[in-house]
């Protein structure tokens, strides 16, 4: 349930509806607004009735909420969420782009990549210090000595760092070196990992699921909200189906339904969702053109001798053109409607 308070409600008025329903056993969370603010109603195990608070000093309206996940939700909060990391906002209309090597294998390496993403546009740095991967026989990645690597990344170019969490047992660490802390499809249920990011102190990207539906990602998403962090970036990295051709199915449908059903931003992930470096531009056009709010791209100097996840890491001059490309794409998203209608009168006159 959603409570909406007046425009011009008191913080006596606002006070008095929590004490109200914190005094029923539930939860109150007030969530700011641009002209008013409303008050989520939590841990209800049925209906709750309206009537209890409808008469209440200063309150507009009760609203229901239907979905299981109610902090993710717009009706919960009807605005995008807008996430700053930095001079980064994403959720914006300005497209993110993350870009740099699935792993981080060396001080050199990390650096190399880093300038080059960065001279073709990109605004962060990703990168693996701790690895999942499917044959322990792998590369694991470096470990802190990683996310030193990725600290001074950081210092030389500016740009800040997402890197992916594995477990409780290194949350901290990561927490400290990181900027953005990713929580990979691998671990997108693993409830005690989601519990302890609603308390980090920095945003969460959380990725999709590879077998997960999106009511079951968007759940995953309201563990970490309901913990007290707002701040989590939502990413599409492709689902397993039966296909051959590429590593995983990416879903295009899940932007425009995610950004339908909730206000956090959305971004992708064209690289594993291809697992071929040949079909990761492509996607990323599309990804841009369906509404993602950013890009997370892996990009290698030397691919044939990444320690992981080459054959999908472009390689610089490719990057440098899927920005280009990008850009250009975000850009006429966003064009406004009087250029557009101009665009149409220019465009009919001369047929």
């Amino acid at each position: 349930m959603l409570i909406v308070m007046e425009q011009q409600a008191s913080q006596e008025s606002i006070e008095g509806v929590i004490a109200a329903i914190e005094a029923r056993g539930l939860e109150a969370r007030p969530i700011p607004g641009g002209e008013r603010i409303a008050i989520g109603v939590l841990k209800n195990k049925g209906p709750v009735d309206a009537a209890a608070f409808l008469g209440l000093k200063g309150v507009k309206d009760v609203i229901p909420v239907t979905r299981p996940y109610k902090l993710v939700s717009r009706e919960f909060q009807p605005e995008d969420t807008r996430i700053q990391i930095g001079a980064i906002t994403i959720g914006s209309k300005e497209l993110t782009i993350m870009a740099g090597p699935c792993a981080i294998e060396s001080e050199a390496q990390a650096l190399t990549i880093a300038q080059h993403v960065k001279q073709a546009g990109a605004q962060m740095f990703r990168g693996g210090a701790f690895k999942p991967r499917t044959s322990p026989y792998s590369f694991q990645g470096l470990g802190e000595d990683g996310l030193k690597i990725l600290a001074k990344v950081r210092a030389e170019t500016g740009m800040p760092v997402v890197t992916e969490v594995m477990d409780l047992a290194t949350f901290d660490l990561v927490e400290e070196y990181a900027d953005m802390i990713q929580i990979g499809t691998r671990n997108m249920q693993n409830f005690s990992l989601l519990r302890r990011a609603g308390h980090a102190s920095k945003p969460v990207l959380l990725k999709r699921g590879m077998a997960a539906t999106i009511d079951e990602w968007l759940m995953a998403a309201e563990y970490i909200l309901e913990g007290g962090n707002s701040a989590v970036i939502l990413c599409e990295r492709g689902v397993r189906t039966f296909v051959h051709h590429s590593r995983n199915t990416l879903d295009l449908s899940a932007v425009p339904y995610v950004r339908n059903e909730s206000h956090l931003p959305i971004i992708i992930d064209p690289s594993h969702a291809a697992g071929r470096r040949d079909q990761v531009i492509p996607l990323a056009r599309a990804a841009v053109a369906v509404g993602a709010h950013g890009l997370m791209v892996e990009v290698h100097h030397e691919p044939d001798k990444a320690l992981s996840d080459g054959a999908q890491s472009l390689y610089p001059e490719q990057f440098g053109m899927l920005c280009r490309k990008a850009f250009a794409i975000s850009d006429l998203m966003h064009t406004n409607d009087a250029s557009i209608r101009r665009l149409a009168a220019v465009t009919s006159s001369s047929v």
